[in-house]
């Protein structure tokens, strides 16, 4: 085990359990998320014999990354109203279709410090979804840890790893 503080306790946790089923079922994984900013990637690349499960992963922070690499349209745009569990249903199920892999995960929330007032505006609310050929499962987390943007970042990247591995054993509602 490695002495580095990354990826944090909670994360090295979670993924080694991910890791370990994807390789056991030779599966794999890819990812499309927003507000964790590249932590469940980073996580899962950070797990040796990563090549054998990773096969690619986008975070779509903005706009313009959306509509260049996720596929939206004006008529996407038009209609958004913050991270939703459909939004995140689409931006994994995309992903899956463009990078071929048996699951992708997806997610989009908001860290904070600021937010707005409806739920999935406040500080600590993620949508997560995760893609498979048997359909999507989507969660929705409140993490509870108010406006800390990197507690929640990390949250939200295990709580979408949690989902991932639900899904793999079965235990993900379709």
């Amino acid at each position: 085990m490695s002495s580095s503080a990354f990826p944090p306790v909670s994360l090295r946790e979670i993924v080694q359990e991910v890791a370990g089923l994807l390789k056991e079922r030779k599966e794999t994984i890819s990812v499309a998320e927003t507000a964790a900013g590249g932590l469940i990637s980073a996580t899962l690349l950070s797990y040796p014999g990563a090549s054998g499960y990773y096969k690619g992963g986008l975070t779509l922070y903005t706009l313009e990354s959306r509509i260049a690499f996720a596929g939206w349209t004006q008529d996407t745009i038009k209609s958004y109203s913050g991270p939703t569990p459909e939004i995140v249903a689409g931006l994994a199920e995309h992903t899956r279709s463009k990078l071929g892999s048996t699951y992708t995960i997806s997610e989009s929330g908001t860290a904070g410090p600021t937010g707005g007032t409806t739920r999935n505006r406040t500080p600590g609310y993620v949508a997560l979804a995760v893609s498979s050929e048997k359909g999507t499962v989507t969660r929705e987390v409140e993490t509870g840890l108010g406006t800390d943007r990197e507690q929640n970042m990390v949250r939200f990247a295990v709580e979408g790893l949690k989902l991932v591995r639900d899904v793999i054993k079965g235990e993900g509602k379709l």
